[in-house]
């Protein structure tokens, strides 16, 4: 009975503040959340996660003891994703951060590597941030992605101690030089001997993930795989 009424509850919400998918204004139906089921398909998946040598591992590879990396989709200038993410980022809108957990769940659903991992971390905002905007958006999609793999979650322990400002107007070399001694581990028999499943919204030059990365083979973590929602390319 309980059901019913939050449907019909839900359903007079929509009737009367019609809900609108964010890639093309489309009223969303019931069952349908943030992008229309249209819009939802032409997301821009990259279908790196039975890729091993992936372009974003290729990335990543040799900056530290990486296990497995992947990224959901190409984030490209004036694109579908680059668009979720602002939203998510910039405007607060935190149901594009559940739906881009969940979504990424989906996509990785049959991924055999994930199976090893003991942990799910989100790559951490400075204090100052994440006051400001009110959430961390890599821990939001982190936490849709631990619930349904059923994978401990853990978003306090891996801390950004100096803010870096924006990394965007930067170059690769510039961003490993900001990120120096940004991240530390306040809990480290936590992270000991576990493999990670590092989160992030955007790898880029992959200078952030690097040192959140070395920071957690600093304090004895066996093995650090990265997902993230977009790859710059």
């Amino acid at each position: 009975m309980k059901k019913i009424a939050t449907s019909i509850w839900n359903g007079l919400l929509d009737f009367i503040y019609p809900r609108l998918c964010l890639g093309c204004n489309k009223v969303l139906l019931q069952q349908e959340s943030v992008l229309c089921i249209g819009c939802t398909e032409q997301l821009p998946h990259t279908h790196y996660h039975h890729i091993h040598d992936n372009a974003t591992f290729q990335r990543l590879e040799g900056r530290f003891g990486i296990g497995h990396a992947t990224s959901f989709g190409y984030y490209t200038k004036g694109g579908l994703l680059q668009y979720l993410l602002q939203e998510l980022k910039y405007k607060g809108n935190k149901s594009v951060g559940t739906f881009l957990g969940k979504s990424l769940h989906a996509a990785l659903r049959n991924v055999d590597w994930l199976a090893e991992a003991g942990l799910v971390v989100p790559v951490p905002l400075h204090r100052q941030k994440q006051k400001y905007r009110g959430f961390n958006q890599s821990a939001l999609i982190g936490q849709e992605l631990a619930a349904g793999r059923g994978l401990p979650f853990l978003a306090e322990n891996l801390v950004r101690i100096v803010d870096t400002g924006t990394q965007t107007a930067k170059s690769r070399m510039q961003r490993v030089e900001n990120m120096k001694n940004a991240f530390v581990v306040k809990d480290r028999p936590a992270f000991a001997q576990q493999h990670i499943l590092l989160i992030d919204d955007i790898l880029t030059t992959g200078a952030t993930i690097e040192h959140c990365a070395l920071a957690l083979e600093e304090a004895g973590a066996a093995k650090i795989s990265v997902v993230t929602v977009g790859l710059a390319v």
